[in-house]
């Protein structure tokens, strides 16, 4: 059991990954081919773009990494965008077995730490879940973990604004910044963090 509040240590962390790659790839697998197809809260990606994204950082290289770099000119998110949507034209059934090769993998993409894997998984896990009407339950003790590394970021580059206001989750000991208070369950919160506003606002409410 992960103590409310508590940091997660790299052995639970990499093991709340795994769970979630293996929790996904199962809902992956039974879906249909519309489904592949639906758009997601992640900019312009489909639910076949967030799945793929998600196979990259465990399966490149350092070579591939930079090669992918030198083509994006340096763009830190191009890069990000282009291997995307590139990985996602494979058929559906290797995205998935792609994804379960990850499993137990602990190939980091440069620059990045254990935390930002979770990050990935946590938050784009829900973003397929939202975009096929599903529900996928975020393990909080994680979320807080993720929310935590969200607000700190400086390499990589955090895409997102932190909200101008102090974030107060209401199911694990956690909070964040100043201001007009936001509260919500963690989960809601980290998506909140990561531009997911429209899935994260019916969860929060505003004070002050």
């Amino acid at each position: 059991m992960i103590p409310v509040g508590a940091v997660l240590d790299e052995d639970t962390c990499w093991q709340v990954i795994d769970h979630e790659r293996t929790t996904l790839a199962d809902l992956l697998e039974g879906l249909g081919p519309e489904e592949w197809e639906r758009p997601t809260q992640c900019g312009d990606w489909r639910v076949r773009d967030v799945a793929a994204h998600l196979t990259v950082a465990a399966r490149f290289s350092y070579g591939q990494v930079v090669g992918e770099m030198i083509r994006a000119r340096g763009n830190w998110n191009r890069m990000i965008q282009d291997s995307a949507v590139r990985e996602a034209q494979r058929p559906a059934d290797e995205i998935v077995a792609l994804l379960r090769a990850t499993i137990g993998s602990r190939r980091l993409a440069p620059v990045t730490t254990r935390r930002e894997p979770l990050i990935d998984i946590l938050v784009h896990g829900q973003d397929i879940a939202l975009a096929l009407g599903r529900d996928r339950e975020m393990p909080r003790a994680a979320a807080r973990d993720a929310a935590d590394r969200v607000c700190t970021m400086r390499v990589p580059p955090r895409p997102w604004p932190l909200p101008r206001a102090r974030l107060v989750a209401t199911d694990i000991e956690w909070n964040h910044g100043a201001g007009k208070e936001i509260r919500g369950p963690i989960a809601a919160l980290l998506l909140l963090l990561t531009g997911r506003d429209a899935a994260a606002e019916t969860r929060l409410t505003r004070t002050g």
